[in-house]
């Protein structure tokens, strides 16, 4: 445990929440380690949040902005991550809504086509299994997986 006074600890958590959008639980896990009563962190809290430093549809939309375009997320694994931060079931919802059809179905194409290059197989098969199970890791709806690894297969047969 780390000492420190309810002003800096404020004052760390403000600088902390203006560097990047951060989260309720983000806040409290960092606040974790100092020495400051439940009332304290509690008092943070409340200020951070009445004065913008945190708002948490603010930060889911981010994050799942980020997510999908930089880490190639689908929306179930954004979804679990934010649920995993706390996040409310409206702001998760909200916050997926805002990744564009076209774009998301572009990404997962183009994600399983370069695995699609990658990979070894026996068999056409045996490619479709393992670009589903790759396209379901990155969180992406099977319905959708499903349909893009036959469009990416049948594509393969006509070459």
């Amino acid at each position: 445990m780390q000492e420190i006074d309810y002003k800096s600890a404020l004052s760390r958590m403000a600088s902390y929440c203006s560097k990047s959008e951060q989260c309720i639980k983000n806040v409290i896990e960092k606040m974790a380690k100092w020495e400051l009563t439940k009332e304290e962190k509690e008092e943070i809290i409340h200020y951070l949040i009445q004065e913008k430093y945190i708002d948490e549809r603010r930060y889911a939309e981010f994050y799942a902005k980020d997510k999908h375009r930089f880490q190639q997320w689908g929306k179930n694994k954004i979804g679990m991550m934010l649920r995993a931060k706390e996040i409310s079931e409206e702001n998760i919802r909200n916050a997926l809504s805002l990744i564009e059809s076209d774009d998301y179905e572009e990404q997962l194409y183009e994600l399983l086509e370069s695995k699609f290059k990658k990979i070894k197989y026996e068999s056409l098969y045996d490619a479709k299994g393992k670009l589903f199970r790759y396209g379901c890791s990155k969180g992406f709806e099977s319905e959708l997986v499903l349909k893009t690894c036959d469009k990416i297969i049948n594509e393969s047969l006509k070459k």
